[in-house]
């Protein structure tokens, strides 16, 4: 099930991207760049200026009522795209096609608002890429971001066009 987060449910996002990011980049980023992004991206402040975005909307996503992951993504982030700037599921999640309902639902979403295509970025090392390029998502470009703190983001960009 895939059901609307409020700002109230920040505790259960936090708590999701911790555990799935440990599980996701214990083998690529070092535990240091791990807690730093955590830290940056889902703090409670971050996370309430997301919920103040009229365009941002987070979606938790529940199996046997239980919280297996998460989806955070931005209407007209650009001129008709959605940006998805989270996808998170926990470890014990993988195989059960919650990531393709979660991105057909994002998908769904962005068509809804007549947006023409949805983007995210994704560590080139993080196998999810192969996953996203099974989706119909492309590279159409390559980054390497800087993060501050000395930290970089060395990234695939990725889109989707709807109704190609």
């Amino acid at each position: 099930m895939i059901i609307k987060a409020e700002q109230k449910d920040i505790p259960i996002i936090q708590n999701l991207a911790k555990k799935s990011w440990a599980f996701a980049y214990a083998d690529i980023l070092e535990q240091d760049q791990i807690d730093y992004m955590l830290n940056m991206m889902y703090s409670e402040e971050a996370l309430k200026k997301h919920f103040k975005n009229p365009n941002y909307h987070y979606y938790l996503v529940s199996e046997n009522d239980e919280f297996l992951g998460f989806v955070g993504f931005e209407f007209h982030q650009e001129p008709e795209t959605t940006k998805l700037h989270r996808i998170y599921f926990l470890k014990e999640a993988q195989g059960k096609g919650l990531g393709k309902k979660a991105l057909k639902f994002v998908i769904n979403e962005a068509e809804n608002v007549n947006d023409k295509r949805v983007t995210l970025t994704v560590n080139k090392n993080n196998s999810a890429h192969k996953f996203y390029e099974s989706q119909g998502f492309k590279v159409y470009e390559e980054a390497i971001l800087n993060i501050g703190n000395g930290y970089v983001m060395d990234d695939y960009l990725m889109e989707f066009i709807i109704n190609q």
